[in-house]
């Protein structure tokens, strides 16, 4: 591409790549990444690192790139849910020279591609790092994942609340990303251990292993707000997302990929992957929250605001606002329970599209109902549930 002098020019340029380019449309989401490649396999992607994505937004830059890549000879496939292309110092050179109008601010927040395209220009002149190492990611459709740079794309997405949770299609993404070895970040083939073993130890260079698992944890590629802390960096599971303030305790929490916080919360237990904890909720040591493999029969369980699972309890329903679990009660979706009148009235009052008769109840039969309170009588065993008058707050000074 030409260097573009103007603005009006600039935008000249992209409506003329729009309409030019057979089949074109816009990107759902995009970005550029490091990819680290396999040690035994070289041509096999294990990690696809993004400085920035792209989510619904910045369609410019997204033709910018579409039409570099036209130049080097690599066209884009409208028609298949993503593309994958790897890019090089060309690529980058026809990018800054339509981009000058804007260079001047590359740093402003408007403009992080430049700023990406131009931090990666200056860092391959002056180490010449390989070609293959950098790539271009489009997703055009939300479908299911087949590889490892668009399953990260939308793993960032999650983790980076572009999207909200349970949003978007993570059908394929375990398929999509190999089975690694972590260490100290960075992945590891499993078969290329399995092949230098000998070697490796005899040198006494075989790496510390940290985990091993197709994802990586979520402080490896998200920095969270001041007011959110992670105690223990294998409690959070990237593609896991964190609203501001969430405050994750070591011991026994965790947790899951497209699944996490929409507000300020304490986790002290288990969410599991796409379960949603609400504003002001606290999840208490060793409490559990069941996904929808576990019990829940498919159905994604979310916890209102203000909630409190005490230490060792089970989730295993939806649960509106103000609900109380006590400590190291399971509720199931076929628990029973009983409801004494005076309470049922209670609970209807806040609950008024609600509709219950009887004193017996199925657990799943109270799903999202908000100001219920699970005790178990430590006398007979029977579970009730009663009007919640407590509003659950969390210490301020802890968040």
């Amino acid at each position: 591409m030409e260097v573009i002098q103007t603005t009006d020019a600039f935008k000249a340029l992209i409506e003329n790549i729009k309409t030019t380019t057979p089949g074109y449309k816009d990107p759902l989401a995009f970005g550029i990444c490091r990819v680290d490649l396999g040690q035994l396999n070289v041509d096999k992607s294990l990690q696809a690192t993004y400085p920035l994505i792209n989510w619904d937004e910045n369609f410019g830059s997204a033709a910018i790139f579409i039409k570099a890549l036209a130049e080097q000879g690599v066209e884009v496939d409208f028609t298949q849910n993503e593309a994958v292309c790897t890019i090089n110092i060309e690529f980058l050179k026809a990018c800054l020279n339509a981009f000058t109008p804007y260079s001047d601010e590359a740093h402003g927040d408007a403009h992080k591609n430049i700023q990406v395209v131009s931090s990666l220009y200056s860092q391959i002149i002056n180490s010449g790092s390989l070609e293959g190492e950098f790539k271009v990611c489009f997703l055009f459709e939300d479908g299911a994942c087949e590889s490892v740079e668009a399953t990260y794309l939308k793993l960032y997405a999650l983790s980076l609340a572009k999207v909200g949770l349970r949003e978007i299609n993570l059908n394929g993404a375990f398929g999509a990303l190999p089975n690694v070895a972590w260490s100290n970040g960075q992945p590891i083939e499993l078969d290329y251990l399995r092949e230098f073993e000998i070697e490796l130890k005899l040198a006494n260079e075989y790496p510390h292993i940290d985990f091993v698992d197709k994802f990586p944890r979520f402080l490896q590629h998200i920095i969270p707000a001041d007011n959110t802390r992670i105690l223990d960096t294998s409690k959070v599971r990237f593609g896991a997302q964190l609203a501001a303030g969430t405050t994750v305790m070591p011991g026994a929490s965790y947790i899951n990929f497209n699944a996490g916080t929409t507000g300020v919360s304490m986790v002290e237990g288990r969410i599991s992957s796409s379960a949603i904890v609400g504003d002001g909720s606290d999840v208490g040591g060793g409490a559990s929250i069941l996904g929808v493999l576990s019990g829940t029969d498919g159905n994604p369980i979310s916890i209102g605001k203000n909630c409190l699972l005490g230490a060792n309890s089970v989730c295993g329903i939806p649960l509106g606002d103000g609900c109380i679990i006590d400590a190291g009660l399971a509720i199931l979706e076929g628990t029973k329970v009983s409801i004494y009148p005076e309470q049922l009235k209670k609970i209807m009052e806040v609950n008024t599209n609600a509709n219950m008769q009887g004193e017996i109840f199925k657990a799943k039969q109270l799903s999202f109902l908000s100001g219920l309170h699970f005790r178990q009588n430590s006398m007979t065993g029977e579970i009730t549930v009663s009007r919640s008058t407590r509003e659950i707050k969390l210490n301020a000074d802890l968040h």
